[in-house]
């Protein structure tokens, strides 16, 4: 199976909780509750940095300067960006680690997992932020920090509340600040402020609340077979072929709705509507995986969750 995790020396870059159960793929490395962030980076094979050096080409023997820069990760010399100017700047893997510190040494956070994708040109951390709630008799949906750090041009450092369905393991992602987006994003053509995304993000126990308020409205507000193929249609886009009027995708979500893990919580609801997108998303799209993981977190998929969320959210409020 082809990993979107890299794999070094036979190990794959990266540490998970164990006591948290073990991850989608069964790589990486099994650490305790009680690690640093530090040693959370180095449990996942990321003690590592990356530095830009001019690039050059070569004519008639001369080596002539091209104004750009290559990104490269000085433990083996790999080229992780062969192309970027000298305004990007490259944020270190320790700084995105030392962001956590903070929330882990006053007992606010818990690291959760941390690894290294696309062969190190992203890097994450994750962080249990030990808020959750629970509803529906039993339905437990509990929140994490996200933080990628991308080696690679044309990406932005992104931040952001992330919450997963237990029942499931479904990653959602939570896109309830002031302008719909799901949390901060950091271009490397600015310098990186850990003071200032900790205010901008707002880091504290509204964002769960928010969530909360939201699946609850979900949850009370039952969907009509017709609604439902819309709001698929919407989610998924329309069929090119044998003029059906659902995707692929789409019927598939439609045929996981009443048997997903956690339907019985509100059956016929649109928390199970919305659900139905992110269960697909998470476990059955993709070749693979870490595969799915990438898409979900960083991917077309993320985004594909947040437009479910808003939408759920639109038919809801008007049924």
């Amino acid at each position: 199976m082809a990993h979107n995790l890299e794999i070094v020396n036979g190990q794959a870059q990266m540490a998970y909780r164990g006591s948290a159960g073990t991850p989608w793929h069964r790589l990486g490395t099994a650490v305790g509750d009680d690690l640093t962030p530090q040693e959370m980076m180095e449990a996942a094979g990321l003690n590592w940095e990356v530095r830009k050096v001019p690039t050059f080409i070569e004519i008639d023997g001369n080596k002539i300067a091209t104004g750009t820069n290559s990104l490269i990760r000085t433990s083996d010399n790999t080229i992780l960006a062969p192309s970027v100017g000298d305004d990007w700047n490259p944020v270190q893997n320790a700084e995105a680690f030392d962001f956590f510190t903070e929330f882990v040494s006053s007992g606010d956070m818990i690291m959760d997992t941390a690894g290294s994708l696309r062969e190190g040109r992203i890097v994450w951390a994750l962080a249990d932020v030990q808020e959750s709630f629970e509803i529906f008799g039993g339905d437990k949906v509990q929140g994490y920090l996200l933080f990628s750090n991308p080696h690679q041009y044309g990406k932005s450092i992104d931040i952001k509340f992330v919450v997963e369905r237990v029942v499931c393991n479904n990653t959602l992602v939570v896109a309830l600040n002031e302008k719909g987006q799901p949390g901060v994003r950091v271009s490397h053509r600015s310098i990186f402020d850990p003071a200032e995304v900790k205010r901008i993000l707002g880091i504290g126990h509204r964002k769960l609340e928010m969530f909360e308020q939201a699946a609850k409205t979900l949850g009370d507000k039952k969907y009509t077979d017709y609604d439902f193929e819309r709001f698929l249609v919407k989610v998924f886009g329309k069929s090119t072929k044998d003029n059906k009027t659902l995707s692929r995708t789409g019927q598939q979500a439609l045929e996981i709705v009443n048997s997903q893990p956690g339907a019985e919580f509100r059956p016929g609801s649109w928390w199970n509507a919305y659900n139905a997108v992110t269960y697909l998303t998470d476990h059955e799209l993709g070749r693979s995986d870490d595969t799915r993981m990438a898409s979900a977190w960083f991917g077309t998929n993320a985004k594909k969750k947040i437009d479910a969320l808003n939408l759920a959210i639109e038919f809801a409020e008007a049924a």
